[in-house]
């Protein structure tokens, strides 16, 4: 996401990094360049010109031309108006002072309305809430099904009237039923429209009137553009929606959606989707997204990734297993799988600070050397793993015979993974002797 928009404004500010003092020209020059990019990005033509018109204010002022470093001060301005053009900072869901809170789902046909639905679901469940799935759209064919499979797909409960009822008295019944089954949470999925009608909206606001929701979510495509702030725009004048999901954001390269909606609507961006798992669904943070467009990193969201699917007491005898020597092939086929429950490695190396798409478009980062990796640990008996010095020259053949490999991919593993060994067990020796020494202990083993 953002990858046009954040290798051009990179650019620009490569060029001011290097001046030692800016002129009234530079800014110019700059500003006319940031107004091309973010246009091209697709964004609303009118949030372009307030926000190039507050920053070259900004810039033009005292505070940068006396600055040591300008350049950096432009830096800092075009983040911080960033940030307050998708808001400031993260927005939560309303939570009622009596449960169960009801979310009400909300959008066009095709935005991922139902997906999404069990992707919040799903959120929710990891944060040890009892959500309930409503299925109230009940027009579109086989609406009802998809929504049971999803809601049994993350593992939550699920409620349905069938498609004669009437999707007030669904909704309703639904909350009804989640007081009676102790559900916390009552998730909404309602029907959509290939655009925005008459019956669409009386439907909407009628569901609205009658169980008053907590939450009004607008489900958008963020790789309609412009189309999504027009959708969101009519949904919040009929509906007073409380926040957007923004969907398919991992398939929009220019962003323009989530950068015009904030300032088009005045609603927060609360979720967005980055893939088409369950658990591809992220809080929207504005400050970090800001960051991670100028190519800042992203620090913090890295870390809640790592702590989502890193088990903290699994890494402790992890640790033991390095100081022991006794770390085996499972561990590392382990740490493997934990490192693909993070997402695609580039999205990941693009998170740490410095390091912007330009550096990475040397590192060739293919993911079928992981999957060859694990294909050939998993043609390993139990036994070899844990104890690879057994790996005779047949076993290495039977091995790449069940991996679909050559042997020396196998070999060159084996060698990696012994060469590997050898590392952790200096680094071991290295922190004994910091710590004999009264020295302060090494980051590895903390």
């Amino acid at each position: 996401m953002f990858e046009n928009l954040g290798d051009k404004l990179q650019s620009i500010f490569d060029s001011l990094k290097g001046k030692g003092k800016l002129s009234e020209k530079d800014v110019e020059l700059a500003m006319k360049e940031i107004r091309m990019a973010l246009l091209e990005a697709d964004v609303n033509y009118k949030v372009v010109k307030d926000f190039v018109k507050d920053i070259k204010e900004r810039a033009t002022g005292q505070e940068v031309m006396e600055s040591l470093t300008p350049g950096q001060m432009v830096i800092k301005i075009v983040n911080e108006e960033l940030t307050s053009l998708m808001g400031e900072k993260e927005v939560k869901l309303n939570i009622s002072s009596k449960s169960p809170t009801v979310i009400l789902m909300c959008g066009l046909q095709g935005a991922g309305k139902t997906t999404h639905c069990g992707k919040l679901a799903f959120h929710l469940l990891k944060k040890k809430k009892k959500p309930l799935l409503v299925a109230c759209d009940i027009y579109r064919p086989a609406a009802i099904k998809q929504l049971q499979v999803v809601s049994k797909a993350v593992g939550c409960d699920f409620f349905e009237m069938g498609d004669k009822v009437s999707a007030v008295d669904i909704a309703k019944n639904g909350i009804e039923y989640a007081r009676k089954n102790g559900n916390d949470y009552v998730i909404i999925d309602t029907a959509g429209r290939l655009h925005i009608d008459e019956s669409l909206m009386d439907e909407l606001v009628n569901i609205k009137k009658e169980v008053n929701p907590d939450d009004i979510l607008l489900v958008v495509d963020a790789m309609t553009g412009q189309d999504a702030v027009n959708v969101a725009e009519k949904f919040n004048e009929n509906l007073e929606i409380t926040g957007v999901v923004l969907t398919k954001l991992d398939g929009d390269t220019r962003g323009g959606a989530a950068l015009s909606i904030r300032k088009v609507t005045n609603k927060p961006i609360k979720f967005i989707g980055t893939g088409e798992k369950m658990e591809n669904l992220e809080p929207f943070y504005p400050d970090r997204m800001a960051s991670r467009i100028l190519g800042m990193g992203d620090v913090l969201s890295l870390i809640e990734k790592a702590e989502n699917v890193i088990d903290a007491k699994r890494a402790k005898e992890l640790e033991e297993k390095i100081r022991s020597q006794s770390y085996s092939f499972n561990d590392y086929l382990e740490q493997l799988e934990q490192m693909k429950n993070m997402g695609p490695l580039e999205d990941l190396l693009s998170m740490i600070p410095g390091v912007n798409k330009n550096m990475l478009k040397g590192i060739n980062i293919d993911e079928k050397d992981i999957a060859r990796v694990e294909a050939i640990i998993r043609s390993m008996t139990y036994e070899e793993r844990e104890k690879p010095e057994i790996i005779d020259v047949s076993r290495k053949k039977r091995i790449a015979e069940g991996s679909g490999v050559s042997q020396a991919k196998v070999n060159t593993l084996l060698k990696q993974f012994r060469e590997t060994k050898k590392m952790m067990k200096q680094f071991t020796n290295l922190e004994k002797t910091a710590k004999k020494r009264g020295k302060m202990k090494f980051p590895f083993f903390k």
